[in-house]
């Protein structure tokens, strides 16, 4: 990880742009977002950004050897300490590159690990962020260094001369890995039982998930009267943050602020991460936050549903779309989105900043959610307070008189209610 300190490091972000790549993002916005993600990690001061066309990748070096005097004398010139490639770059292309121009090198993986690293606050992200650099740095374990030749260990009676540094280095990290494996499975099974616990609850969970500075937390912010951090930002929000609001109808639901997904997310972060995003499994509707207003808002939700769809989420659960931003489009934007968004039935353009649409978007949610009710009549023993405490909090009584027996009620509620009511 980045050594961080006062004084800024000076940053420079490239973006390579391979012909003939047809997995590529358009060069232009991917280099705003790489851009946008160094800017996310404190410490950081971009002094520049550039976008270098290959027409192939060079295995020993990424870049051709014109190229790479051309941009060294840039970095030099412009004082750089270090250099973000957004895109992978093998361990060898990141010693040799680093032995050039004589900076540090981070390549897409490590500068979002970095961001990651910085941003967790539970223990079980501390834990998953752990895992993921270990994952990464276990890979980009390279003979840059004379010590990585030098062997130690045993004297070579037994299976050759011993083990190099190298291997000793890759046993230390799987003996980390393993420890961090056992303490985050302890941590999962505290989390599966506050999920079970959280079963119990009468209300029905609504997943917030989208694209990274989609705006979800504004949204959260807004519905909950929380103060979940929220900032013009990609991964503002890394852990889940749940809290119960009450809707305008009258129906209470647990609201869930997700992370933001980004395309090409490491590899290492989609599986340390599955836990995280296990809330999205769990919930009973999700709405899907789009910037309305990103010049690539459809490919960003095209890495959203790909994620969810990886992550098992089901056509079952009913999944409506936020457009949101709807305040930073032009007039005739606005009033081309809207007219689209009045032809499909679960879209609703939104502005979490002036809260416009917002009151639509809950009536959808509550109309959805308004699961069936039966009334019936129940006789709570007078000793049973906390029953009857609750009956009233969720407002389910219609009707109440004292007999011999308890307080007779005649109450409206869903089987979810009925079955949490008989585990008080």
């Amino acid at each position: 990880m980045l050594e961080r300190g006062e004084r800024e490091t000076r940053a420079w972000v490239l973006h390579p742009d391979i012909k003939g790549d047809r997995d590529a993002r358009p060069a232009e916005p991917a280099l705003g977002e790489a851009v946008a993600l160094a800017a996310a990690l404190p410490g950081l001061d971009v002094v520049g950004s550039e976008i270098v066309r290959l027409g192939r990748v060079h295995p020993g070096m990424l870049f051709g050897s014109g190229k790479i005097e051309e941009l060294g004398a840039r970095f030099k010139e412009h004082e750089v300490e270090l250099v973000l490639v957004d895109g992978p770059v093998s361990p060898v292309q990141q010693r040799n590159l680093e032995k050039e121009w004589g900076v540090k090198l981070l390549d897409r993986t490590g500068l979002i690990l970095e961001i990651f690293s910085d941003r967790a606050r539970t223990r079980e992200g501390v834990l998953q962020v752990e895992m993921a650099a270990l994952s990464y740095q276990r890979t980009r374990l390279v003979r840059a260094w004379t010590h990585l030749e030098r062997q130690r260990g045993g004297f070579g009676f037994v299976g050759g001369p011993g083990e190099t540094q190298i291997e000793a280095d890759r046993r230390a990290i799987d003996d980390q890995l393993i420890k961090l494996r056992r303490q985050l499975d302890r941590v999962g099974r505290t989390r599966s039982l506050h999920r079970a616990a959280r079963a119990k609850v009468p209300f029905p969970v609504v997943a917030l998930v989208g694209y990274t500075n989609a705006g979800k937390s504004t949204i959260f912010n807004r519905l909950t009267g929380a103060e979940v951090l929220a900032k013009d930002m990609l991964f503002a929000t890394l852990d889940p943050t749940m809290r119960r609001i009450r809707l305008p109808a009258g129906l209470d639901v647990i609201l869930s602020d997700t992370v933001g997904f980004i395309s090409d997310l490491p590899t290492e972060l989609v599986a340390a991460f599955r836990a995280t995003l296990e809330e999205v499994l769990d919930a009973d509707l999700i709405l899907h936050v789009r910037d309305i207003s990103h010049p690539q808002t459809h490919a960003q939700a095209r890495d959203v549903e790909a994620i969810l769809q990886s992550l098992g989420v089901t056509e079952a659960t009913p999944l409506i779309e936020v457009w949101n931003k709807t305040d930073l489009l032009t007039p005739e934007s606005r009033s081309s989105i809207e007219a689209q968004a009045g032809r499909e039935p679960a879209v609703f353009p939104v502005s979490a900043i002036t809260g416009e649409g917002l009151d639509a978007l809950l009536a959808e949610v509550a109309r959805q959610l308004d699961e069936p009710r039966t009334e019936e009549e129940i006789v709570v023993p007078f000793a049973a307070g906390r029953q009857r405490a609750w009956l009233h909090e969720n407002r389910l009584v219609l009707e109440e008189r004292d007999e011999e027996r308890g307080t007779w009620m005649r109450v409206s509620w869903t089987a979810r209610q009925r079955d949490r009511f008989q585990t008080l």
